[in-house]
């Protein structure tokens, strides 16, 4: 009896322990995902987001296979990742974010959708650092222009803080997420970095730099790099 439940003993360490290295794993997924939504709105510019929005952007929020249920409450929600550029123009690690929204308006038929969000100004990312966040309460949110017409747009035209996209189904499109909520992922966060970790822990450089990490900063920095 007792070499069966040492035994036993020894599976249930086995089983957290494979648990507890599925997470990182499943996380650095999520990045490869989002890095690759990110290489797909750049790829043909005059179809995705204008380039002059990206190369002055302050953040990036980068949320693959956002989910929309139409039973009992519509709704929709997903996860993603934040990146936020410092004061030398430097892409921080990945923080860890979710998604709740009300309705993306996706198009007919659409179940999921990627969603994409340009950060303008400092003051549009400190919101969501310090816990959740109300798209168009705390920041102005706004449909962001999409390819030439939005290269031309001018500053008075882009006035909102935080331009919102949604690819769907190949299409890629600005969508309106007035009144979504952004917050923070403390669990996938501290799963992915080893520890329990804050936010500006993670936006500073001070969480550790793992290397799925470093893909997406090098993605980004590709990708919002002036032409």
């Amino acid at each position: 009896m007792n070499a069966l439940m040492n035994r036993l003993a020894g599976l249930g360490l086995a089983l957290a322990f494979g648990a507890a290295q599925a997470a990182p794993v499943e996380l650095a997924e999520k990045i490869d995902v989002s890095v690759e939504v990110l290489e797909r709105i750049t790829r043909i510019p005059e179809q995705g987001i204008p380039t002059r929005l990206l190369t002055s952007a302050h953040g990036l929020a980068l949320i693959p296979g956002v989910i929309k249920a139409g039973f009992v409450i519509g709704g929709s929600y997903g996860k993603g990742v934040l990146t936020v550029r410092d004061e030398k123009g430097q892409w921080s690690q990945p923080l860890f974010i979710r998604l709740a929204a009300g309705s993306l308006g996706f198009q007919i038929g659409a179940q999921s959708a990627d969603v994409v969000l340009v950060f303008k100004t400092p003051r549009s990312v400190e919101g969501i650092v310090k816990g959740t966040f109300t798209l168009g309460a705390d920041a102005a949110v706004a449909a962001g222009p999409v390819g030439r017409r939005g290269e031309a747009a001018t500053d008075a035209e882009l006035k909102a803080e935080i331009l919102s996209y949604s690819r769907s189904r190949g299409l890629f499109a600005g969508v309106s997420l007035e009144g979504s909520k952004l917050d923070i992922d403390h669990d996938a966060n501290e799963a992915f970095y080893g520890r329990a970790v804050r936010p500006t822990e993670v936006l500073e450089g001070k969480a550790g730099a793992p290397e799925a990490g470093r893909k997406l900063v090098e993605a980004v920095a590709k990708a919002t790099a002036k032409r």
